[in-house]
């Protein structure tokens, strides 16, 4: 309590408003989705015990990215990026409320879940890069690291919470998982509406092609942005394994719904003690040697919980790696607005997000086809190793990147360039 108060006291991010607000809409977003996702798994996985329905739901989820993530980023830099936010969360609503009627009319077939999870795609292609584009302009830029390692202290406890929530509220009636999504994402647009930044739209040029393929030429011509987002991409994208979790808490670990969310919530809870340290002790040197360090390990620990057998080291496997993906998000999402001018962000969050859902939503179906073909075990293992051979070509492709030192040296790439 007394880092905490320290923390309010000082410069701390949560001691603006706005910020603030925006902590609230996330925790709460982030709730619901996280709850549902232990709902949606062990349902999915329960209609025909095929591990590719899960891979089908990450695709599901996948697909509206790269059809709308550009056209939405344009959307953030051209409109009021809290009213597109405020849509997003909308929607985000009305998918939990979808779910609770499946749920209540017996969820005997998959196509709902499918459909539903396409919806969700289509709320964050929309609202994600609004919201990440709106998160600088909500602090100082002397306390922006700061900023994204409280988000994702305050994200990582509701990864926690959610996840062990859900799975506990599943097992008392699995409707009451989606009701209580519901006055999540209701909690979450409240906050929204209550801000008074982002009520203005960005000034970006007329819609027309070169104008929404801004953000891709930015980060075509920009090696440290390229290599981070890239890295990003196929690390997570080969390294995935919670699309596969309802498989190995059922037939591996054997360990039930209840422990499906426990296992949902162990990368959170070593992303928590991460970002608590970030927050505290942000990194200051070698910024980009330690992004393709931590990635590296991440890889480690995947091939580490595919080839266990117990419990506990499956655990302990999954929160080390949500504590070095931590470390990677947050550099990655702290070198993004130090590079992008603001009247970019935008759409250079767009292209971020469609190369975060491909190894996120695509590496679900990845994990999903590979586990299907091969076993969930040796899919795993496999991703693991081709993770780690990653961050080491990616350190030797991107060497601009791997020679960042200290990330407040970065500068708005046409200040560099012009």
């Amino acid at each position: 309590m007394s880092w905490l108060q320290g923390r309010l006291a000082g410069d701390s991010p949560l001691r603006h408003r706005e910020f603030a607000l925006y902590v609230v809409a996330t925790v709460a977003t982030a709730f619901a989705i996280e709850m549902s996702f232990v709902a949606i798994g062990w349902q999915v996985y329960a209609i025909h015990s095929d591990p590719l329905d899960l891979g089908i739901v990450g695709l599901c989820m996948f697909v509206p990215l790269p059809l709308l993530a550009l056209p939405a980023g344009h959307w953030s830099d051209r409109y009021p990026r809290r009213t597109i936010l405020a849509l997003a969360t909308t929607l985000d609503a009305a998918v939990a409320v979808g779910l609770l009627l499946v749920t209540r009319s017996g969820a005997h077939q998959t196509w709902p879940f499918f459909a539903l999870a396409f919806a969700t795609g289509v709320a964050s292609a929309v609202g994600s890069p609004a919201g990440r584009a709106l998160t600088p302009s909500l602090v100082p830029r002397t306390v922006l690291v700061k900023a994204f390692a409280q988000r994702s202290v305050a994200f990582q406890l509701s990864v926690i919470c959610g996840p062990a929530l859900g799975g506990l509220l599943f097992a008392v009636h699995p409707e009451l998982v989606y009701a209580i999504a519901a006055v999540f994402s209701i909690l979450a647009l409240g906050a929204i509406l209550a801000l008074r930044a982002g009520r203005d739209g960005a000034g970006a040029g007329s819609p027309d092609v070169a104008s929404v393929l801004g953000g891709v030429r930015l980060v075509r011509r920009t090696p440290v942005l390229l290599g981070a987002i890239s890295l990003d991409l196929f690390a997570v994208l080969f390294g995935g394994t919670v699309a596969l979790l309802p498989v190995f808490a059922r037939d591996v670990l054997e360990v039930g719904p209840a422990g499906l969310g426990v296992l949902r919530a162990a990368p959170a809870v070593g992303a928590l003690c991460a970002a608590i340290v970030l927050a505290r002790r942000p990194v200051r040197r070698r910024a980009g040697g330690t992004l393709f360090t931590v990635v590296a390990v991440y890889g480690v620990t995947i091939v580490i919980f595919g080839l266990s057998q117990t419990m506990w080291l499956s655990l302990a496997a999954l929160a080390v790696g949500g504590a070095v993906d931590t470390v990677s998000v947050v550099l990655r999402q702290t070198i993004l607005p130090l590079v992008t001018p603001d009247e970019l962000r935008g759409r250079v969050t767009a292209v971020e997000m469609v190369f975060i859902s491909a190894s996120n939503e695509l590496g679900a179906f990845e994990s999903g086809v590979a586990a299907s073909l091969i076993g969930a075990v040796p899919a795993v293992v496999v991703g693991g190793v081709v993770t780690i051979g990653v961050a080491l070509t990616w350190a030797r492709v991107f060497p601009q990147l791997a020679k960042v030192d200290r990330l407040d040296e970065l500068r708005p790439v046409e200040a560099v360039v012009s």
